[in-house]
Order: structure tokens, then sequence, then C-alpha cells
């Protein structure tokens, strides 16, 4: 078990009595008697096991160990007294270089074109982006490897936190040419498409399956499963089968005609992009405050 460290009071006796090398003159200048001073003096001997001063009736001088103590002591003091200053906000926040992780699709969409803001918001950061999958993220963010991550991967580890940012919605969608090709227009339809998802356990497809109106399971022909959700819109647009994916992703591809809704009487379930991170780091209001500039911004 180490020993405690020195008190500051005890450090600043030291530092004014070697800068005066007059024990009744350092007193005066912490206030403090010159008996309470010698004290605070012994006792910082006492924790190093070296006598600090050589004092005799006419002079005092420092020690070896003094000598070495000294320029240590100051630096503790100018340390503390940043401390303070820090926590009374005089010196701004300290540079801090933060690992944000995100998928590939909303990162380049949304994430990459918002760091000019986020710079400009939180100038002591330097972000840096890591793509993943979602489940690797999440991994990532609770090894620490990555600080946080923008996502909407469904949570149940309690070393994992979260703030929401936006409500994400997603479409039942299919390219124009195809759906004329091949109506799907009635559950019994979907047997002659091919559902596309990110894997078998169809993550996209189960908003639509497991919404009020989607009682009705649709058995499909076939399956793709692409594993990205741009690889699955590209799919969509080539017409290669249908897919449920994200609103954002899609807005321009259906205000254009290239894709459009299936069965849109049923409305899938949503989610939410949230900002993740560990439970327990200790920059919790920092990723606070990143999830307001980040919640401002519209999906895109």
């Amino acid at each position: 078990m180490s020993a405690p460290p020195p008190s500051l009071e005890s450090l600043r006796c030291f530092v004014e009595a070697a800068r005066l090398l007059n024990f009744r003159a350092a007193a005066r200048a912490v206030a403090l008697t010159p008996a309470a001073l010698g004290q605070r003096i012994a006792q910082l001997e006492g924790q190093i096991g070296k006598p600090l001063f050589h004092r005799t009736t006419r002079r005092v001088t420092l020690s070896e160990a003094g000598l070495a103590l000294l320029g240590h002591a100051q630096q503790a003091l100018e340390a503390a007294d940043a401390c303070l200053r820090a926590g009374r906000g005089e010196t701004g926040p300290p540079p801090q270089d933060l690992v944000l992780g995100t998928r590939h699709e909303l990162g380049m969409s949304w994430i990459v074109p918002m760091l000019p803001l986020l710079r400009r918001r939180h100038p002591q950061l330097t972000v840096h982006v890591y793509f993943g999958s979602g489940s690797d993220l999440l991994i990532r963010v609770r090894t620490g490897e990555v600080h946080c991550a923008v996502g909407s991967m469904r949570m149940d580890d309690p070393k994992l936190d979260a703030v929401r940012l936006h409500r994400e919605d997603y479409v039942f969608v299919g390219q124009p040419a195809l759906l004329r090709q091949t109506p799907l227009r009635r559950p019994a339809d979907a047997a002659r498409h091919t559902l596309l998802d990110e894997r078998p356990a169809l993550p996209l497809y189960a908003y639509w399956r497991d919404s009020a109106g989607g009682r009705d399971r649709l058995a499909f022909g076939s399956f793709l499963y692409l594993g990205t959700i741009a690889a699955i819109r590209a799919g969509a647009l080539a017409g290669d089968g249908v897919a449920v994916l994200p609103r954002y992703l899609i807005a321009a591809d259906l205000a254009a005609g290239r894709l459009v809704p299936i069965l849109p009487r049923v409305r899938p379930l949503h989610d939410f992009f949230r900002l993740i991170f560990r439970t327990d780091d200790p920059r919790r209001s920092l990723y606070q405050s990143i999830a307001t500039t980040m919640a401002s911004q519209p999906l895109r």
C-alpha cells in the first residue's frame, strides 16, 4: 500500500520557506504562525524521511532532498491551481479525441456531413469515425475501443446506455416495373417475390411483420441476404426483390418514383437512432451535448 501524498498546505509552506529562506517571513506569507509552519514542514519531512532544510542560528539553506523536492512541489501547486480554474470553467474544456462509430450508410449520408458542425459546437473535440455493423459497434463500445456509436440496434446490455436522436420509420417498397410485372397487392402474391434483407433473421422485414397490420405473414418465394441496407436499396432499385427500408434512406427514391410503397395500409413499426455509450463512462454530459447537436440535424 503506497503512502498518502503530501498535503497541498504542507507543500505551500515548504515552497514559501524555500523561496524566502526565513521561517518567520514564510509563516507570514502563508498566514500561519511560525510554529504552525514548522509543524507542516516537519510533517512533510516525516513523510519523505529526510530533512528538507539545514538550519543554524544565522541561516537557513535547502538540503539536497529539499532541492530535489522544490521543482516538483511547485508543479504540484500549479497543477492544483489549474484544477480549480478548470472546475470554474476559466480554462475551457480540455482537448479530447473521440471515436464515433456508425454504420456506413448513415455515416456517409448524415454523420460525415455533420462533422464541421460538431467541430464548431464542440471545438475541444477531434472526432474520429469508425464504420461497422450493428453488433460490431455494440461490442466495441462495450470494450471502450469505440467511445460512442450511433445506431438503432436493440440493446439489452446493462453496461450500455443511450440518448435518443431521431425516430426511424420504415417503408415496404419495390421497383415500379417489378410490381407492374408481378403485382404484390395481397398476401398470396408474396410467393412470387424475393425478399431482400440483411441476414436470415430478417431484421428489416420484422418491422413490417411484427406491426399491428402485418399479422398476415407473407410467404415469400425466396430470400436474398445482402448484409447492408445500402446493398438492399441497390437491389430494390434494380428490381431484384422487395424490401423494408428506412424512410430517410429512400426518401428521394420515393419522391422520384424509383421505388413505391407495397401494401401501404400496413404501417410498419418504427425505431429510434440513439447515441450509445458505456453506462460507466464519466463523459455522459459530453455525450448528451453531442446528442443535442445531432438531434438538431435532420436525417438524410
